[in-house]
């Protein structure tokens, strides 16, 4: 048994923001014997490789306030902790690995009661309230973004960044689009993270003729949840509710307009995609404001608030810095000195360190 693999759980459930780090992370840990932990009907059911064995927990997060909802959400994640930890037992796994969110609770819950050690993977520059909490129980918490220290002050942080998805490391960033883009024209690409962004589509839909009597051609990923996503027709669009190669698209890109999850500009600095930023103004403690604001406040991107944002200023912000290559080129530079290409290397190793020692 000497020499048995080490067991890892992750948990990581609901976005592409919690999924694609810790998908990273796992490719990296190739001699590991991985699960996943998630909740049913969630992107984890879609996302996560076959490899790697999927147990589900019913477990959902609190809302505002405190009633009968809550005394019931209470006694799920008391039944959870208790399926994780027999989860955890049964399968004679060595630690946790989280992306946070509120299936982390009962994974940490469970995996320091039985003494196992936790590495928590906070992607956001405000830490979410749950990594708040939960941080100082966890045997490490990894950073995407140096600032988010100032928030963990009794957590045992290290900053080490936001892994991205294998294709955004490989050849596949430099291979040509399978879409009919002509080399030499403009391309703004339009994304609103893993959920869309129906308000940000409308905006780009009311500006686009704008942008296409300048010579630009759009691809816009609407999402799926758009009633109005194919209701532009233009020879210079391209509307899809997604498109796998984000990294050849956005290496292709003139200029990105995308919300500011961290995920999304995690994959924007490794490509040094110029961006203008749209935080969702409903994010949890607004947290992609603060997101943005690392990007912008290093020159890498402009940020827009969607609630003052009107289609006249969009389509002249774009347009100005459509007609000004220069400006465009140094935004991209300082994007990609944001960008930690290795980060899914430093995480796996600090995983390493704190399960094998």
């Amino acid at each position: 048994m000497a020499n048995a693999p080490i067991r890892l759980l992750i948990a990581a459930s609901g976005t592409g923001g919690h999924l694609f780090p810790a998908i990273a992370l796992a490719q990296k840990l190739p001699d590991y014997q991985i699960e996943w932990l998630g909740v049913p009907n969630r992107l984890e059911t879609q996302l996560v490789p076959k490899q790697y064995p999927l147990n589900t927990i019913a477990v959902e997060g609190f809302q505002q306030g405190f009633g009968l909802s809550s005394i019931r959400i209470l006694g799920k994640l008391a039944l959870s902790i208790l399926e994780v930890r027999r989860i955890l037992k049964q399968g004679n796994f060595q630690g946790v690995f989280t992306t946070g969110g509120y299936i982390a609770g009962p994974a940490v819950i469970a995996a320091r009661s039985l003494g196992l050690p936790v590495v928590f993977h906070e992607s956001n520059a405000l830490p979410g309230k749950v990594t708040r909490f939960f941080g100082p129980w966890c045997s490490a918490v990894a950073l995407g973004f140096e600032v988010a220290a100032k928030y963990l002050p009794r957590a045992q942080n290290v900053y080490v960044g936001t892994p991205v998805r294998a294709q955004f490391l490989d050849g596949a960033i430099n291979a040509p689009l399978d879409l009919a883009i002509p080399e030499g024209v403009p391309l703004i690409v339009v994304f609103g993270g893993s959920q869309g962004a129906i308000a940000v589509n409308k905006l780009v839909r009311e500006s686009a003729n704008a942008w296409f009597d300048a010579g630009a051609y759009i691809v816009h990923l609407t999402g799926d949840r758009d009633p109005e996503a194919d209701s532009l027709k233009h020879p210079q669009y391209i509307a899809l509710p997604f498109y796998n190669n984000m990294a050849a698209l956005l290496q292709r890109a003139t200029l990105a307009i995308s919300r500011s999850g961290a995920g999304s500009l995690t994959e924007l600095a490794v490509c040094g995609t110029p961006a203008i930023l749209i935080p969702y103004p409903f994010a949890a403690e607004d947290h992609q404001s603060y997101n943005a604001d690392v990007f912008t406040s290093s020159g890498a991107a402009l940020t827009l608030k969607q609630s003052e944002l009107t289609t006249q200023a969009l389509q002249s912000i774009v347009l100005n810095l459509l007609q000004s290559p220069p400006e465009l080129a140094k935004m991209g530079e300082k994007a990609k000195a944001i960008a930690v290409p290795d980060s899914a290397e430093k995480l796996a190793q600090l995983v390493r360190e704190v399960i094998e020692t």
